[in-house]
């Protein structure tokens, strides 16, 4: 099954407006950059301004002591894996329900918001310069608080009842959100367990394939030889200075590795992939790995993150969210995507079945 990715027709080149004066710049003209990213995916620095402080604690003496921290360029002599997997999930929400309150036989006077959502993953095996789907699943699910929910039943398929209890200082959006976004992590991390069996007997080394996961890696770091791919930031987690130097980095470079804590811990170090001049931050990812890996396999897979992710950054005439949208994962989104089915049949469904 092909990956590839199409390239979007061009339309004609607005009007060049004029240039912008900025009274006491030296050659009388305001320089600056745009994100290289789709508006409508809004940025991959997700604040307003500045990167917001983070409390994560954070011990940076890792790879290197501080003072000596400085851009670490490709290890040429990296074997790459024999099979790069990736690892990936969809959601999308086909509609808001209202699930009525039981009334002991009487008409209900109140009624319970819920979701009906559909979600997919995925792994594509990336090996031999070919890209293959290895494994895709997909669920309907009804994510609700009402604890006397029950399937819901429509000729486009069974919408599970996936009860959670609710929360005192979540609004009720936002804790059925999370109740989606949890059994699609569940759903991600079969995938990629079925994706490593079938890998058995695919012809690559037990031990050479490399596992990356599309965002953060919580809850799955006891998988062996795997990596979370984190796209967007939203917290400067480096001292000023260290986190200074990000910005600086050039493209297949990273930092060196740090130990990150919040309410779980990670190693992690940032990249930028090859990406056209733009803004400081612009093709920066993180990456991370678990906390529990002796220091010289850590520094390993940073060295392998580098040689395996640039070569799969996307360009800017390909994706809207280049180059951090990699190839692969782009393609199996589209796949994905395609498994969640028609949302407007879906909807309709699903107002035959409330009738």
């Amino acid at each position: 099954m092909s990956l590839s990715t199409t390239v979007p027709t061009t339309p004609s080149s607005p009007p060049t407006a004029p240039p912008v004066t900025v009274p006491g710049a030296a050659d009388g003209r305001m320089h600056f950059s745009v994100d290289g990213w789709n508006p409508t995916y809004g940025t991959n620095l997700e604040l307003e301004d500045d990167l917001g402080e983070s409390s994560a604690e954070v011990v940076v003496d890792i790879e290197l002591p501080a003072a000596q921290w400085r851009p670490i360029e490709v290890d040429r002599t990296v074997t790459l894996p024999a099979a790069a997997l990736f690892v990936d999930g969809v959601r999308r929400v086909e509609a808001r329900v209202w699930i009525d309150e039981v009334s002991d036989g009487a008409p209900a006077t109140e009624a319970s918001a819920a979701l009906c959502a559909s979600y997919a993953a995925g792994v594509v095996c990336c090996c031999e310069s070919q890209a293959h789907l290895l494994t895709i699943e997909a669920r309907r699910g009804l994510f609700t608080i009402a604890p006397h929910a029950l399937d819901i039943s429509t000729s486009a398929g069974v919408y599970h009842a996936c009860h959670t209890p609710p929360s005192d200082v979540a609004p009720l959006t936002v804790t059925l959100s999370a109740a989606l976004q949890r059994r699609l992590a569940k759903l991600e991390l079969a995938a990629a367990n079925a994706a490593r069996a079938e890998l058995a007997g695919h012809g690559a080394a037990e031990d050479r394939d490399l596992l990356v996961i599309d965002g953060p890696l919580r809850n799955r770091t006891h998988l062996p030889r795997t990596i979370g791919f984190i796209k967007s930031h939203r917290s400067a987690y480096l001292p000023p200075k260290l986190h200074a130097m990000v910005g600086a980095l050039a493209g297949g470079e990273r930092t060196p590795v740090f130990l990150m804590g919040t309410t779980w811990e990670r190693y992690a170090w940032y990249l930028r992939l090859p990406c056209s001049p733009g803004s400081p931050w612009a093709g920066v990812v993180r990456i991370e790995c678990s906390a529990d890996l002796p220091r010289a396999e850590v520094t390993r897979l940073a060295n392998l993150s580098q040689a395996t992710l640039c070569r799969y950054a996307s360009l800017e005439y390909k994706d809207a969210r280049a180059p951090q949208n990699l190839y692969p994962i782009a393609g199996l989104e589209r796949q994905l995507r395609r498994r969640l089915g028609d949302t407007r049949l879906l909807y309709r469904a699903l107002r035959v079945a409330a009738q």
